[in-house]
């Protein structure tokens, strides 16, 4: 048996498929004897698997992990493996293994690490594991070397989705991933496409896939799809796509597509891509469902952007905040807050993007992300090589230090100062208190009154400086509000 495990990243509430796990169980499905356990839905899942591996014949554990509370979870969990069971071969795959590979193989309770695209890669793995072939012929494999060093096979070119078999929902509990949303009350994800074809030196993805996209059949997804509407009563979805609209005959076809389906949907695009479609592929997407699209603007300077290597204007995110409203779809802009050059500069300059993001299109939506930069195969955003050391294993990554760098709450980077980091932050207070997102279905309209009431001076006037009482507004709110995982 092989066992597949997805460590805890979330919080119960917020548990969605275990899509990287199950793009593992699809290849398996039919040729191997699998089990699945997911840290997000299983509230002891080093037990399960220790039991598993009690009372099954194991000949693998395969492990993927995300840089976060993941790699925490999948860190605790491997160790006791290890102890109880160290002849039973470990292997990450995941972000993690890609971006972090020596730093996996660091680790005594790691064997294997798959770097990219894991399917293929992880099936020549099991065939090597029983003697049928070399480790050394497995493209994407890192591995030890006998003398304790590591060895990098080449990497495996990526391939489509439309390769590979449909999920096995059937191998999970599928309702109790169906939960309540703003988009609808039984909420599944689905990627249609894998990679980013962009190389933006700020992102992790770049290294996993190669600056390489590779987009599901419209029929496919539709497909799919329907299955889960069918079987399970799903009524709307999260697209998980880096960049879910590339081509606009592929957009216009998916959403002809989705029209009967009725669901309502939230996916991930490029301002620039968007901006090249016709009101008319505007207007089929609005008709199948979309409510909000996630868009990462990054910055409102476009030297900024061409030090990211975004390939972006901010001419384009602002044209594109105005038009879209016109479709009634909700923008959702990302903004990367501390270039390591001027960081208080580049706060400043932010605030006042999105002060004309707001004034073009009241509904947009702001995530305020702090820069925490991720190895890349050629330079990092800000030319910060010699000012950024990450952990060599995960160990120290499991710490609450480094922790709080990889979930962004407290990256402690060197450039970024106390004040600074301190101003970014109160102004996202004050902008989330003034407009309250939509996606907190929990969050009472008592409270929303509230938040806007407290914060609209502030914004106004541009005083961010101890806000306490939005602080505990939103902390009243929040207490009150009900627990989804209750629904």
């Amino acid at each position: 048996m092989i066992v597949l495990y997805n460590p805890k990243a979330t919080r119960y509430r917020n548990r969605r498929f275990p899509l990287s796990v199950l793009s593992l169980a699809a290849v398996l499905e039919g040729r191997e004897d699998y089990t699945i356990v997911d840290g997000n839905l299983d509230p002891h899942p080093t037990e399960t698997i220790l039991s598993i591996l009690r009372e099954e014949s194991v000949e693998m554990l395969a492990v993927s992990v995300m840089p976060g509370p993941q790699t925490r979870s999948a860190v605790e969990s491997c160790r006791e493996f290890r102890v109880q069971f160290p002849q039973i071969p470990v292997v990450w795959g995941g972000y993690f293994a890609t971006n972090y590979t020596d730093a996996a193989l660091n680790a005594d309770y790691v064997d294997f690490a798959v770097r990219g695209q894991g399917e293929e890669t992880f099936l020549e793995l099991i065939e090597a594991v029983r003697g049928n072939r070399s480790l050394e012929s497995v493209q994407g494999l890192s591995f030890k070397d006998s003398d304790g060093g590591h060895h990098h096979n080449v990497g495996r070119p990526m391939r489509g989705l439309e390769d590979f078999p449909w999920y096995p929902y059937h191998r999970i509990p599928t309702e109790k991933y169906l939960l309540p949303t703003f988009l609808g009350r039984r909420t599944a994800v689905h990627q249609a496409s894998i990679g980013c074809p962009f190389r933006c030196n700020f992102c992790g993805v770049v290294n996993f896939s190669g600056s390489r996209e590779k987009m599901e059949s419209p029929a496919r997804t539709e497909a799919i799809l329907q299955h889960l509407a069918r079987n399970y009563g799903v009524d709307a979805v999260q697209f998980y796509d880096n960049n879910f609209f590339m081509r606009e005959d592929h957009a216009r076809e998916l959403a002809d597509r989705l029209v009967p389906l009725g669901m309502r949907w939230w996916c991930e695009a490029r301002t620039d891509i968007m901006m090249r479609y016709s009101d008319a592929t505007f207007e089929a997407i609005r008709r199948a469902g979309c409510a909000m699209i996630f868009f990462g603007a990054e910055s409102g300077s476009n030297e900024v952007l061409r030090e990211m290597n975004k390939d972006l204007r901010a001419e384009d995110t602002l044209a594109l905040a105005s038009r879209i409203r016109r479709f009634g779809i909700i923008p959702e802009f990302s903004i990367i807050f501390g270039n390591p050059q001027n960081p208080e500069r580049d706060a400043r300059q932010s605030f006042q993007f999105v002060k004309q993001l707001k004034r073009l299109n009241p509904d947009a939506e702001i995530v305020v992300q702090h820069y925490t930069p991720v190895p890349q195969r050629e330079r990092m955003y800000g030319g910060v090589e010699d000012q950024i050391k990450f952990p060599t294993t995960p160990d120290e990554w499991a710490t609450d230090r480094w922790q709080r760098f990889a979930t962004q709450k407290d990256p402690s980077t060197p450039w970024l100062g106390a004040r600074t980091k301190r101003l970014i932050d109160n102004f996202e207070l004050v902008v989330s208190s003034r407009w309250p997102t939509i996606q907190d279905i929990g969050l009472p309209s008592w409270g929303r009154l509230a938040l806007k009431a407290l914060s609209g001076w502030r914004y106004q006037f541009g005083v961010y400086t101890q806000p306490f009482e939005l602080r505990w507004a939103q902390r009243a709110a929040k207490l009150r509000k009900p627990k989804v995982d209750s629904l």
